[in-house]
C-alpha cells in the first residue's frame, strides 16, 4: 500500500506552526506496512485542494488530510470533499448528538449552532467517530484511492488515527511487513562511521536499505526491511545487527529511535543507583533538560545550576575569582572546580560542567570561538576534555551536550564491566 499525507492550512506554509501531524501520521502507517509517497502542506484554498486530490487519484492507495475541519468560514475540507465526490452536507445525528454532550457537559455552555453544524458531513461519507472532539473524520473512497480526512489539533487527530484508521487498515487490506531496526552511534561523524561499515554495507541483502540520520555528536543507522515474511525479516535484521555491532561496538550507545543517549545513561544509572547534577554555562540547561526528559529521572537527577554569568559562578558556585582571573572563565580549571562544586552542593555521585565561548562573540573569555571545555566529576576522579566545535553557535551548544552525555556513559560503562 502506498499513501500521500496532506496538511493544509495557511499557517503551516507561512510557518507560524510547525506540522508535526505528518510524521506522526507516517510513523503509524509506516508501523502496519503502508509505504509513504510523499508528504504536502498546501493551502486553505479551494482550487489548489480539488486539483492536488485529481493528481493523487488512482496514483495511491491512500491519501490523508489533516486540517480544515473547524467549525469557521476559513474552513473549507468539508465543502470541498463534496465538490470532489459530487456529494452534499448531510446532519450526521450521532456526531450531533456528541457534540453537544461534550459541549454542555464537559464546555458547561449550551451548544451553538455553530457547534452543532460540526455534524455536518458528505452523506456518502463513512463518519470516523472523534471521541476527544467535535470535528469527526471522513473515509470516502473514489475508484481505486481511499480518501480520509481528519481535524488538525494533534491530540484529535492522533486519537482517530490510532482509533478508527489504523483498525480499518489492518482489517480491510493486505500489506507486507515492514520492519525497522535503529543503532544509535556516538562519539564519530557519518563519514567516518560510513568508511568503517563500507564492506558491511555492501553485503546486506536486497531486501535490506541502511539509512544514515546524522545529528550533531551522533550518527543513527536505520535498517529497514521490506517483504511478506515477517519471522525472516526479522531474522535477517538481527543477523546483519549483531554483525554490525563486532565492527562499531566502541560507538554504539543504544538501539531504536526512543532509546537515545539520555535514556541510556537514564537507565545506566537507576540501575546502579546512582545520581547527577550539572552546573553549565554554554550549554544553557540543555543537558539537565534532556536528563529530565526521560520518565524516572528523579531517582537519578538530582539538580542543575545554570551559570551562564561569571558572577553566578562565583557567588553560586563559589568558584574563586582569583582562578578565573589567572585562567579565564573558558579554561580546564574553571570547568573542574564548577563540577567539584555541584557535585558536592547536590551531594551526587556525578556531574557535569560545561564552560565554553558557544559565540557568536568571545563574552567574558578571549578563548577561541567553538571552544568548550567539558568536566565529569566521578565518584573517585576528575576528567575534563576541551573540544573546538567550530561554528554555527548551535551547533558548538548540541555537539557539547551530545559529547557531555557521551562521556559520562563511558565512564559509567566502566563500572559496568
Amino acid at each position: 500500500m502506498k499513501a500521500t499525507i496532506i496538511t493544509i492550512g495557511d499557517e503551516i506554509l507561512i510557518g507560524q506552526i510547525v506540522d508535526t501531524n505528518s510524521a506522526f501520521i507516517a510513523k503509524s502507517l509506516d508501523r502496519i506496512g503502508v509505504e509513504i509517497n510523499e508528504m504536502i502542506s498546501i493551502s486553505d484554498d479551494k482550487k489548489h485542494i480539488l486539483d492536488t486530490f485529481a493528481k493523487l487519484q488512482n496514483k495511491v492507495d491512500l491519501v490523508i488530510i489533516t486540517g480544515g475541519l473547524g467549525p469557521t468560514k476559513d474552513d473549507i475540507t468539508k465543502t470541498t470533499f463534496c465538490d470532489y465526490f459530487e456529494d452534499e452536507l448531510v446532519v450526521n445525528k450521532a456526531v450531533e448528538n456528541h457534540v453537544v454532550e461534550l459541549i454542555e457537559r464537559v464546555m458547561n455552555r449550551k451548544a451553538s449552532q455553530i457547534n452543532k453544524d460540526q455534524a455536518l458531513v458528505p452523506s456518502k461519507c463513512t463518519v470516523l467517530h472523534n471521541q476527544v472532539g467535535t470535528a469527526p473524520g471522513m473515509w470516502m473512497k473514489k475508484e481505486n484511492t481511499v480518501f480520509i480526512s481528519l481535524p488538525g489539533v494533534p491530540y484529535e487527530m492522533k486519537y482517530l488515527v490510532e482509533n478508527e484508521i489504523i483498525p480499518k487498515v489492518v482489517r480491510e487490506y493486505k500489506r507486507p511487513y515492514i520492519i525497522h531496526k535503529t543503532i544509535l552511534t556516538y562519539g564519530q561523524g557519518e563519514s567516518h562511521v560510513a568508511e568503517r561499515i563500507e564492506e558491511w554495507e555492501n553485503n546486506l541483502p536486497e531486501f535490506i536499505k541502511l539509512a544514515y540520520l546524522p545529528a550533531p555528536g551522533r550518527v543513527r543507522l536505520r535498517l529497514s526491511g521490506r517483504g511478506t515474511d515477517k519471522e525472516k525479516l526479522e531474522a535477517a535484521i538481527a543477523e546483519n545487527v549483531k554483525s554490525l555491532d563486532a565492527i562499531i561496538h566502541d560507538i554504539i550507545v543504544g538501539f531504536d529511535d526512543d532509546e537515545t543517549l539520555e535514556v541510556v545513561v537514564g537507565k545506566m544509572l537507576t540501575k546502579q543507583n546512582k545520581t547527577i547534577s550539572t552546573a553549565e554555562s554554554c550549554t544553557g540547561g540543555k543537558i539537565a533538560q534532556l536528563l529530565t526528559s526521560f520518565p524516572g529521572a528523579s531517582n537519578y537527577f538530582k539538580g542543575s545550576v545554570v551559570c551562564y554569568a561569571t558572577e553566578i559562578k562565583i557567588n553560586v558556585l563559589g568558584i574563586p575569582d582569583s582562578l578565573i582571573k589567572e585562567h579565564s572563565v573558558v579554561s580546564r580549571e574553571v570547568v573542574s572546580a564548577m563540577a567539584l562544586s555541584i557535585k558536592k552542593m547536590m551531594k551526587t555521585d556525578y556531574a557535569i560542567a560545561t564552560t565554553g565561548n558557544a559565540g557568536p562573540s568571545k563574552g567574558d573569555s578571549e578563548a577561541l570561538i567553538g571552544t568548550v571545555f567539558i568536566a565529569l566529576a566521578t565518584p573517585n576522579d576528575i576528567i575534563v576534555e576541551e573540544f573546538n566545535f567550530g561554528q554555527p553557535r548551535e551547533k558548538v551548544i548540541d555537539r557539547t551536550v551530545m559529547k557531555s552525555l557521551e562521556i559520562l556513559q563511558k565512564e559509567i560503562l566502566k563500572n559496568v564491566l
